[in-house]
Protein backbone atom coordinates (compact mmCIF):
# COMPACT_ATOMS: atom_id res chain seq x y z
CA UNK A 1 0.00 0.00 0.00
CA UNK A 2 1.02 3.45 -0.93
CA UNK A 3 -0.01 6.51 1.34
CA UNK A 4 -0.14 9.46 -0.02
CA UNK A 5 -1.65 13.21 1.26
CA UNK A 6 -5.65 13.18 0.24
CA UNK A 7 -5.68 15.56 -3.00
CA UNK A 8 -2.88 13.78 -4.42
CA UNK A 9 -2.77 11.57 -7.69
CA UNK A 10 -0.68 8.08 -7.74
CA UNK A 11 3.04 8.80 -7.23
CA UNK A 12 4.32 6.99 -10.04
CA UNK A 13 8.27 7.47 -8.73
CA UNK A 14 7.27 5.78 -5.51
CA UNK A 15 5.23 2.79 -7.64
CA UNK A 16 8.22 2.44 -9.62
CA UNK A 17 10.85 2.36 -6.49
CA UNK A 18 8.72 -0.72 -5.29
CA UNK A 19 8.70 -2.01 -7.99
CA UNK A 20 12.37 -2.40 -8.55
CA UNK A 21 12.62 -3.73 -4.74
CA UNK A 22 10.27 -6.31 -5.61
CA UNK A 23 13.07 -8.58 -6.78
CA UNK A 24 11.43 -11.68 -6.21
CA UNK A 25 8.29 -10.50 -8.21
CA UNK A 26 6.16 -10.96 -5.27
CA UNK A 27 3.88 -8.17 -6.27
CA UNK A 28 1.39 -9.35 -8.87
CA UNK A 29 -0.69 -6.17 -9.50
CA UNK A 30 -0.68 -2.56 -9.26
CA UNK A 31 -3.66 -1.41 -8.73
CA UNK A 32 -5.07 2.45 -9.19
CA UNK A 33 -7.94 4.32 -9.00
CA UNK A 34 -7.63 6.30 -12.22
CA UNK A 35 -10.71 9.37 -11.02
CA UNK A 36 -10.96 9.74 -7.48
CA UNK A 37 -13.98 11.30 -6.58
CA UNK A 38 -13.43 11.79 -3.06
CA UNK A 39 -10.89 14.58 -3.85
CA UNK A 40 -11.32 15.71 -6.91
CA UNK A 41 -8.31 14.09 -8.68
CA UNK A 42 -7.21 12.61 -11.64
CA UNK A 43 -3.92 9.88 -11.87
CA UNK A 44 -1.90 9.82 -15.33
CA UNK A 45 -2.63 5.99 -15.79
CA UNK A 46 -0.23 6.44 -18.87
CA UNK A 47 2.66 7.47 -16.29
CA UNK A 48 2.13 4.30 -14.24
CA UNK A 49 2.80 2.36 -17.03
CA UNK A 50 5.71 3.69 -17.88
CA UNK A 51 6.97 3.27 -14.06
CA UNK A 52 6.07 0.01 -14.45
CA UNK A 53 7.80 -0.32 -18.02
CA UNK A 54 10.77 1.15 -16.08
CA UNK A 55 10.90 -1.16 -13.21
CA UNK A 56 10.89 -4.08 -15.99
CA UNK A 57 8.30 -5.57 -13.62
CA UNK A 58 5.53 -8.17 -14.53
CA UNK A 59 2.60 -7.15 -12.59
CA UNK A 60 -0.76 -6.70 -14.06
CA UNK A 61 -2.32 -3.36 -14.07
CA UNK A 62 -5.60 -2.69 -12.30
CA UNK A 63 -7.62 0.46 -12.41
CA UNK A 64 -10.86 1.56 -11.13
CA UNK A 65 -12.35 3.46 -13.47
CA UNK A 66 -15.04 4.32 -12.50
CA UNK A 67 -15.82 8.05 -12.60
CA UNK A 68 -13.74 8.39 -15.72
CA UNK A 69 -14.71 6.41 -18.43
CA UNK A 70 -17.51 8.17 -20.73
CA UNK A 71 -15.72 11.31 -19.68
CA UNK A 72 -12.10 11.38 -19.03
CA UNK A 73 -10.08 9.85 -22.03
CA UNK A 74 -8.82 6.10 -21.27
CA UNK A 75 -6.79 3.78 -23.56
CA UNK A 76 -7.39 0.42 -22.38
CA UNK A 77 -5.28 -1.25 -24.82
CA UNK A 78 -2.51 1.39 -25.89
CA UNK A 79 -1.74 2.11 -21.62
CA UNK A 80 -1.70 -1.56 -21.75
CA UNK A 81 -4.12 -2.39 -18.80
CA UNK A 82 -4.65 -5.49 -17.93
CA UNK A 83 -8.07 -5.03 -15.76
CA UNK A 84 -10.67 -2.35 -15.53
CA UNK A 85 -14.08 -1.86 -14.32
CA UNK A 86 -16.72 1.02 -14.12
CA UNK A 87 -20.24 1.34 -12.98
CA UNK A 88 -23.44 2.29 -15.33
CA UNK A 89 -23.84 5.15 -12.39
CA UNK A 90 -21.53 8.03 -13.64
CA UNK A 91 -19.89 8.77 -16.98
CA UNK A 92 -22.39 6.37 -18.50
CA UNK A 93 -25.38 8.21 -17.10
CA UNK A 94 -27.76 5.57 -15.71
CA UNK A 95 -28.73 4.38 -12.33
CA UNK A 96 -25.88 2.04 -10.77
CA UNK A 97 -26.05 -1.68 -10.78
CA UNK A 98 -24.05 -2.43 -13.73
CA UNK A 99 -20.31 -3.49 -12.82
CA UNK A 100 -18.72 -3.37 -16.51
CA UNK A 101 -15.40 -5.11 -16.76
CA UNK A 102 -12.78 -5.30 -19.19
CA UNK A 103 -9.56 -8.30 -19.11
CA UNK A 104 -6.64 -8.36 -21.27
CA UNK A 105 -5.82 -11.31 -22.52
CA UNK A 106 -2.63 -12.13 -20.68
CA UNK A 107 -5.28 -11.22 -17.17
CA UNK A 108 -7.32 -13.64 -18.86
CA UNK A 109 -4.65 -16.18 -19.12
CA UNK A 110 -3.73 -15.30 -15.33
CA UNK A 111 -6.85 -16.25 -14.08
CA UNK A 112 -6.62 -19.50 -14.75
CA UNK A 113 -3.63 -20.46 -12.40
CA UNK A 114 -4.92 -17.87 -9.88
CA UNK A 115 -5.54 -20.14 -6.74
CA UNK A 116 -7.89 -17.78 -4.66
CA UNK A 117 -11.62 -19.67 -4.34
CA UNK A 118 -13.82 -17.01 -5.81
CA UNK A 119 -17.46 -16.79 -7.62
CA UNK A 120 -18.72 -13.56 -7.94
CA UNK A 121 -15.39 -12.40 -9.19
CA UNK A 122 -14.67 -15.27 -11.54
CA UNK A 123 -14.99 -14.59 -15.29
CA UNK A 124 -15.67 -18.57 -15.63
CA UNK A 125 -19.56 -18.83 -15.59
CA UNK A 126 -19.67 -15.40 -17.00
CA UNK A 127 -17.10 -16.63 -20.06
CA UNK A 128 -19.50 -20.18 -20.93
CA UNK A 129 -22.24 -18.32 -20.67
CA UNK A 130 -21.58 -15.55 -23.30
CA UNK A 131 -20.30 -17.71 -26.05
CA UNK A 132 -24.49 -18.34 -26.80
CA UNK A 133 -25.38 -14.63 -25.83
CA UNK A 134 -26.47 -15.22 -22.19
CA UNK A 135 -25.98 -14.29 -18.56
CA UNK A 136 -24.96 -17.02 -15.66
CA UNK A 137 -27.82 -15.22 -13.70
CA UNK A 138 -30.59 -13.01 -14.52
CA UNK A 139 -29.57 -9.59 -15.87
CA UNK A 140 -31.30 -6.67 -15.59
CA UNK A 141 -32.50 -5.87 -19.15
CA UNK A 142 -33.78 -2.36 -18.43
CA UNK A 143 -30.16 -1.14 -17.36
CA UNK A 144 -29.05 -3.07 -20.64
CA UNK A 145 -31.25 -1.47 -23.18
CA UNK A 146 -30.33 2.09 -21.00
CA UNK A 147 -26.90 1.05 -22.05
CA UNK A 148 -27.45 0.55 -25.51
CA UNK A 149 -28.57 4.53 -25.42
CA UNK A 150 -25.98 5.96 -23.48
CA UNK A 151 -23.31 4.33 -25.45
CA UNK A 152 -25.40 5.59 -28.68
CA UNK A 153 -25.41 9.10 -27.09
CA UNK A 154 -21.51 9.08 -26.33
CA UNK A 155 -20.78 7.61 -30.26
CA UNK A 156 -23.36 10.39 -31.64
CA UNK A 157 -21.40 13.16 -29.85
CA UNK A 158 -17.91 11.73 -30.68
CA UNK A 159 -15.68 10.95 -27.49
CA UNK A 160 -13.09 13.19 -28.42
CA UNK A 161 -15.83 16.05 -28.39
CA UNK A 162 -17.41 14.44 -24.93
CA UNK A 163 -14.07 14.63 -23.24
CA UNK A 164 -13.59 18.23 -24.63
CA UNK A 165 -17.05 18.87 -23.28
CA UNK A 166 -16.16 17.54 -19.56
CA UNK A 167 -12.49 19.68 -19.81
CA UNK A 168 -14.17 22.69 -20.78
CA UNK A 169 -17.02 22.65 -18.11
CA UNK A 170 -14.38 21.22 -14.98
CA UNK A 171 -12.44 24.39 -16.27
CA UNK A 172 -15.17 26.68 -15.51
CA UNK A 173 -15.93 25.58 -12.27
CA UNK A 174 -12.29 25.96 -11.18
CA UNK A 175 -12.44 29.14 -12.23
CA UNK A 176 -15.60 29.98 -10.10
CA UNK A 177 -13.58 28.35 -6.64
CA UNK A 178 -11.08 30.62 -7.96
CA UNK A 179 -13.19 33.67 -7.60
CA UNK A 180 -14.77 32.94 -4.38
CA UNK A 181 -11.45 32.98 -3.19
CA UNK A 182 -11.32 29.57 -2.43
CA UNK A 183 -9.42 26.74 -3.41
CA UNK A 184 -9.60 23.02 -4.21
CA UNK A 185 -8.89 19.69 -2.32
CA UNK A 186 -6.30 18.93 -5.58
CA UNK A 187 -3.05 19.39 -4.61
CA UNK A 188 -1.40 19.95 -8.16
CA UNK A 189 -3.21 20.98 -11.50
CA UNK A 190 -1.98 17.96 -13.39
CA UNK A 191 -4.07 16.02 -11.41
CA UNK A 192 -7.36 18.01 -11.51
CA UNK A 193 -10.70 16.00 -12.48
CA UNK A 194 -12.75 17.18 -15.18
CA UNK A 195 -15.72 15.03 -13.66
CA UNK A 196 -15.60 16.63 -9.80
CA UNK A 197 -14.24 19.58 -8.09
CA UNK A 198 -14.35 18.82 -4.23
CA UNK A 199 -14.45 22.91 -2.79
CA UNK A 200 -12.43 23.26 0.52
CA UNK A 201 -14.61 25.34 2.74
CA UNK A 202 -13.03 28.20 5.51
CA UNK A 203 -11.63 26.17 8.61
CA UNK A 204 -14.54 27.83 10.50
CA UNK A 205 -17.33 26.41 8.28
CA UNK A 206 -18.33 22.90 8.03
CA UNK A 207 -19.39 22.08 4.41
CA UNK A 208 -21.51 19.68 5.82
CA UNK A 209 -24.12 22.20 6.79
CA UNK A 210 -23.51 24.08 2.92
CA UNK A 211 -24.80 20.82 1.78
CA UNK A 212 -27.62 20.71 4.09
CA UNK A 213 -28.56 24.11 3.25
CA UNK A 214 -27.90 23.53 -0.27
CA UNK A 215 -30.69 20.49 -0.74
CA UNK A 216 -33.27 21.53 1.86
CA UNK A 217 -33.61 25.31 0.82
CA UNK A 218 -32.34 25.52 -2.93
CA UNK A 219 -33.24 21.64 -4.21
CA UNK A 220 -29.49 21.19 -5.14
CA UNK A 221 -27.42 17.89 -4.23
CA UNK A 222 -23.72 18.15 -3.40
CA UNK A 223 -21.43 15.87 -2.65
CA UNK A 224 -20.20 15.58 0.99
CA UNK A 225 -16.54 15.05 2.01
CA UNK A 226 -15.62 11.52 2.88
CA UNK A 227 -13.16 10.27 5.52
CA UNK A 228 -9.96 12.62 6.17
CA UNK A 229 -12.12 15.54 4.38
CA UNK A 230 -15.68 15.17 5.60
CA UNK A 231 -16.78 18.42 6.61
CA UNK A 232 -13.55 20.22 5.06
CA UNK A 233 -15.08 20.11 1.07
CA UNK A 234 -18.08 19.80 -0.33
CA UNK A 235 -18.02 18.00 -4.34
CA UNK A 236 -19.56 19.53 -7.05
CA UNK A 237 -20.18 16.62 -9.95
CA UNK A 238 -19.70 17.39 -13.69
CA UNK A 239 -20.28 14.64 -15.90
CA UNK A 240 -22.62 12.88 -18.11
CA UNK A 241 -25.37 14.62 -19.73
CA UNK A 242 -24.58 18.07 -18.52
CA UNK A 243 -24.16 21.90 -20.08
CA UNK A 244 -23.05 24.70 -19.35
CA UNK A 245 -26.58 26.26 -18.91
CA UNK A 246 -27.27 23.24 -16.37
CA UNK A 247 -23.66 24.08 -13.95
CA UNK A 248 -24.82 27.63 -14.22
CA UNK A 249 -27.72 27.29 -12.27
CA UNK A 250 -25.55 25.13 -9.45
CA UNK A 251 -23.13 27.47 -8.97
CA UNK A 252 -25.67 30.07 -8.21
CA UNK A 253 -27.30 27.44 -5.88
CA UNK A 254 -23.75 26.59 -4.38
CA UNK A 255 -22.93 30.53 -3.72
CA UNK A 256 -26.25 30.86 -1.83
CA UNK A 257 -25.73 28.40 0.20
CA UNK A 258 -22.38 29.37 0.92
CA UNK A 259 -23.56 32.56 1.53
CA UNK A 260 -26.21 31.20 4.10
CA UNK A 261 -23.63 29.53 6.03
CA UNK A 262 -21.16 32.88 6.83
CA UNK A 263 -18.79 31.63 3.86
CA UNK A 264 -17.56 35.36 2.62
CA UNK A 265 -17.60 35.45 -1.03
CA UNK A 266 -19.11 38.05 -3.44
CA UNK A 267 -22.58 37.30 -4.80
CA UNK A 268 -22.41 36.05 -8.67
CA UNK A 269 -18.76 35.74 -8.91
CA UNK A 270 -18.24 32.52 -9.67
CA UNK A 271 -21.00 32.33 -12.17
CA UNK A 272 -19.86 35.18 -13.69
CA UNK A 273 -16.06 33.60 -13.57
CA UNK A 274 -17.40 30.13 -14.61
CA UNK A 275 -19.68 32.24 -18.04
CA UNK A 276 -16.03 34.21 -18.48
CA UNK A 277 -14.29 30.58 -19.48
CA UNK A 278 -16.93 29.21 -21.03
CA UNK A 279 -17.46 31.90 -23.35
CA UNK A 280 -14.16 32.10 -24.26
CA UNK A 281 -13.49 28.91 -25.20
CA UNK A 282 -16.81 28.99 -27.13
CA UNK A 283 -15.68 32.27 -28.97
CA UNK A 284 -12.21 30.63 -29.66
CA UNK A 285 -13.33 27.03 -30.60
CA UNK A 286 -15.70 29.43 -33.19
CA UNK A 287 -13.33 31.30 -34.80
CA UNK A 288 -11.23 28.08 -35.17
CA UNK A 289 -14.39 26.17 -36.84
CA UNK A 290 -14.58 29.36 -39.14
CA UNK A 291 -10.91 29.25 -39.97
CA UNK A 292 -10.83 26.14 -41.19
CA UNK A 293 -14.18 26.38 -43.08
CA UNK A 294 -12.63 29.16 -45.08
Amino acid sequence: MIDVEWGAGAPEDRIAAALKADREHRIKGVMVVHNETATGVTSDIAGVRRAMDEAEHPALLYVDAVSSIGSIDFRFSEWRVDLAITGSQKGLMMPAGLGIVCVSPRAAEAEKTATLRRVFFSFADMRRANVDGYFPYTPSLPLLYGLRESLAMLFEEGLPNVFSRHARLASGVRGAVHAWGLSTCCRAPRWNSNTVTAVVVPPHVNAARVIDTAFRRYDLALGAGLSKVAGKVFRIGHLGDLNELMLLGALGGVEMAMLDNGIEIVPGSGVAAAQTVWRGRKALAEAEAISLAA
